[in-house]
């Protein structure tokens, strides 16, 4: 596993052994912040069950402000904090080693807000559904949500919430949300599929 983009290109990272903790892959990352862009430039992010922290040391490799990181997972901490360490980032990046119900009730009092939260949650344990409409409070205006998911898993309305885009990488797919009444995203609308299935 490395940084595939910005200051950090090649770094290596940390990544903890067994099955629990799946990072996702350097395909999805690149698609991730090609769709992206500059927007990530200056920006706030948060990276929910965020394991080695691959996603956010991305964001913040290329340019973001600043990255907080969630995850409870021991293993996957020690991976994390080393990680962050080793970046030379550690002033731009905050560790929340809570479990994300507690972490997003941390954030929700201290008045956080996020140009981009992500989340990458274990397969076929319907966290997607219990997590994303606690997500829209912590937005900024403009902000997005991308959900990294199975390509099978089911993706429904969201209160607060509108499915703006979705792609698809063989079996992973990104879903891209934004608030109700905030602009819309790109010009593509659901399923647009990026990728094959291998």
């Amino acid at each position: 596993m490395r940084i595939i983009g910005g200051s950090l290109k090649g770094f290596k990272l940390k990544v903890p052994k067994g099955i629990s903790t799946r990072p996702s892959s350097e395909k999805v990352r690149s698609a991730l912040f090609n769709i992206i862009g500059p927007r990530i430039r200056d920006s706030l992010f948060l990276d929910l069950f965020a394991g080695s922290g691959a996603v956010g040391l991305e964001a913040l490799s290329r340019g973001a402000r600043k990255a907080v990181f969630v995850e409870n997972s021991r293993l996957a901490l020690q991976c994390l904090e080393d990680n962050l360490a080793r970046s030379g980032l550690t002033c731009r990046g905050e560790i929340l080693p809570l479990d994300v119900r507690q972490a997003l009730s941390l954030l929700q009092k201290r008045g956080d807000r996020f140009d981009f939260i992500f989340l990458d949650p274990p397969y076929g344990q319907g966290w997607a559904t219990l997590i994303l409409p606690r997500l829209a409070s912590l937005l900024s205006p403009g902000g997005e949500i991308i959900w990294e998911g199975e390509r099978r898993e089911e993706v429904s309305e969201v209160q607060g919430l509108k499915l703006k885009d979705r792609r698809v990488y063989g079996d992973t797919a990104l879903n891209f949300y934004r608030l109700e009444e905030g602009e819309s995203y790109g010009s593509h609308g659901p399923d647009r599929r990026d990728g094959g299935d291998d």
